[in-house]
């Protein structure tokens, strides 16, 4: 049997409303936790991050490297954990970087664990390339990379990689942790799999020189159950949503929905809304209430949006069970913020996607690479500043749902149930990957 630490600053983002509870607690909410012992380790005080913040959900990408910060001061938690627990696997992301390296000090494994794809890992490339003064300036990151030995077209645009300038530490960069984070582990792990990314796990393996296990795509199988929640408030709300879904056309509704952390300028929300109106069709746009440029509630949506729209769209504001709306019937494409776990969860169900990157960490290569899998299409936006017009996104909207032209986008998409939706495929990639744990040696201690 095998102890476990996972540390990370989890980005929660699930079908649930506990955004009241500390992450610890959010997790002891959860159906899974009793197979898990929690510890908690407080996050240290950093001056700039506020007090009660835990997770980059919680805080505008301008504070999110004084979270970072905070991770590195819990350096001697950790460590003193690791040495008094009996724990024999550590689990991390690249935001702890020095935690492989004190775990093979203390003698105990370490897996990097990487939440994204193998394309995103493979774009970013060896540990050498990213700790080198090459990859120096947003400019730095428009190309695909020379290392790259497939056909890609993956690759940030400029205005989505000096986005990300302003979550990166300016101590330690998001590269320099990603390096040390995957040069001292044992082995990489990814949330995907070689029947879906056959080249980019190939060429990690090559760049990495250290075994590659992918995790699988850890498709969700029905929507999630937590404990200690009012399960009635979620089927109140279920209940209102379904009715209006019971109202339209199969594969006609149009689900929108940008996650949890991010947040476009009103200006961009009020264009987006604009092309959403003129598309003509049926949708559910789920809002949460994050603030955008400080403005919360009525001011996201352009004035009589929603008196316009109220015979074919739904505005829902807050929470909403996410997956239940992608398994309905009438529900035929996702326009999404392209973060990872969402278009896992719209392709488990075949749902074609309409690709609005949130440029955010992985959002844009996933937009990207969705785009030349040919499983939904992106919106045409400029290079440099992310403008768009409303006339583009209506006309893709259209093009992607409903126009000939999208028949084979909508096939392609569908045909991806069978790998993301596939349980059976799923589970193998996560046994294969908990057999290395179990028959990886215990290394001695340094």
């Amino acid at each position: 049997m095998h102890a476990w630490l996972h540390v990370r600053p989890d980005t929660y983002n699930s079908d649930t409303e506990l955004q009241d509870l500390s992450i610890i607690n959010r997790f002891r909410s959860s159906s899974f936790s009793p197979l898990i012992d929690f510890i908690e380790l407080p996050l240290p005080a950093v001056d700039g991050l506020p007090e009660s913040a835990e997770s980059t959900s919680e805080l505008p990408i301008n504070k999110v490297p004084y979270l970072k910060k905070a991770y590195d001061l819990l350096k001697p938690s950790v460590t003193h954990f690791i040495q008094h627990s009996g724990v024999n696997w550590v689990v991390h992301d690249v935001i702890c970087y020095w935690l492989p390296r004190v775990a093979t000090q203390l003698g105990v494994n370490s897996v990097f664990f990487s939440v994204t794809n193998a394309t995103t890992l493979a774009f970013f490339g060896p540990p050498s390339e990213l700790l080198s003064d090459k990859l120096r300036r947003p400019e730095d990151f428009t190309v695909v990379p020379e290392w790259v030995d497939y056909p890609s077209n993956v690759a940030f645009k400029l205005h989505e990689m000096v986005s990300h300038w302003d979550c990166m530490d300016d101590e330690v960069s998001d590269f320099q942790r990603a390096a040390r984070a995957i040069q001292d582990c044992n082995f990489v792990t990814m949330r995907s799999c070689t029947e879906f990314e056959s080249d980019a796990v190939s060429l990690l393996k090559k760049i990495y020189d250290k075994p590659i296990v992918p995790q699988g795509l850890l498709p969700p199988d029905s929507a999630p159950h937590q404990h200690g929640v009012a399960d009635d408030r979620w089927d109140e709300k279920w209940e209102v949503l379904r009715e209006w879904l019971e109202n339209k056309k199969p594969n006609s509704v149009v689900y929108i929905a940008f996650g949890t952390e991010v947040t476009p300028s009103q200006e961009l929300m009020h264009e987006l809304a604009h092309g959403i109106e003129k598309s003509g069709l049926p949708f559910i746009w789920v809002v949460n209430n994050r603030p955008l440029e400080g403005v919360l509630g009525a001011d996201i949506i352009p004035p009589g949006f929603q008196t316009r729209v109220e015979d074919r769209g739904l505005v829902w504001r807050g929470w909403a069970p996410q997956l239940k709306i992608l398994d309905h019937a009438s529900v035929g494409g996702f326009l999404t913020h392209c973060g990872w776990s969402s278009v896992v969860e719209a392709l488990r169900f075949g749902l074609v996607l309409i690709l609005f990157s949130g440029a955010y960490s992985d959002q844009p290569l996933n937009a990207r690479l969705m785009h030349d899998k040919r499983v939904g299409l992106e919106i045409p936006r400029d290079e440099r500043d992310g403008s768009f017009t409303s006339d583009s996104v209506a006309e893709l909207i259209r093009r992607v749902m409903v126009e000939k032209e999208g028949e084979s986008i909508r096939s392609n998409a569908w045909a991806m149930k069978e790998i993301f939706g596939n349980v059976e495929l799923n589970k193998q990639c996560f046994d294969e990957f908990s057999r290395v744990l179990e028959t990886w040696p215990i290394p001695p201690s340094q």
